[in-house]
């Protein structure tokens, strides 16, 4: 069963030693459809409607605030609110989240490569230096670490639950959740 939720930031916890959190707010979640345990769920993000989704809120009678979807795993057997039940006996929390994206970037911010020395007039800089090999296989080898798109791609952490209150839909997991402030997830419960 997965929930969509929004990171708020992180914190830590008063008790000592204190643990860092990462505080999340799990999204009001309306399931549209259902069919063999994948729903089409709306949720609000904040953003404006288009043309599309318009027609999606007319097809599935919601109302305003809902205005984005999404296809998750869900216990529900028909339309409705999701039941966010289990989140307040879960222990363990397995979330996805989007890494921030960085763009293109070079080997020593990629890669932690150290790059050349800065004296002596040499133009070693950042750069990558030589990658080839000798005479055989005459090619860079695949998976060879060099400059490319860093960043913005899905990780997954399990996390332990501290507190999740069922009346705000703040959950309050241990460690840390990849992603900037404001970023949208998914959370499924582990244990």
């Amino acid at each position: 069963m997965e929930y969509i939720v929004e990171k708020i930031g992180m914190s830590r916890t008063v008790s000592v030693p204190a643990v860092p959190v990462t505080l999340l707010k799990v999204l009001d979640t309306k399931v549209c459809e259902v069919t063999d345990g994948v729903a089409i769920v709306s949720y609000a993000s904040g953003k404006k409607m288009n043309k599309t989704i318009e027609g999606q809120q007319k097809k599935y009678n919601l109302s305003k605030e809902f205005n984005r979807f999404a296809t998750t795993t869900v216990a529900n057997a028909e339309a409705g609110d999701l039941d966010v039940a289990p989140l307040s006996e879960a222990k363990v929390l397995k979330t996805t989240f989007k890494t921030k994206g960085r763009g293109f970037q070079g080997g020593v911010k990629r890669w932690n490569f150290a790059g050349g020395r800065a004296s002596h007039g040499h133009r070693m800089g950042r750069r990558t230096g030589s990658i080839g090999n000798a005479e055989w296989p005459g090619r860079v080898q695949p998976g060879k670490k060099m400059p490319g798109q860093y960043g913005n791609t899905n990780v997954s952490v399990k996390n332990d639950v501290v507190s999740f209150d069922a009346e705000t839909g703040i959950l309050v997991v241990k460690g840390s959740v990849s992603g900037p402030n404001g970023a949208l997830g998914k959370v499924k419960v582990a244990k």
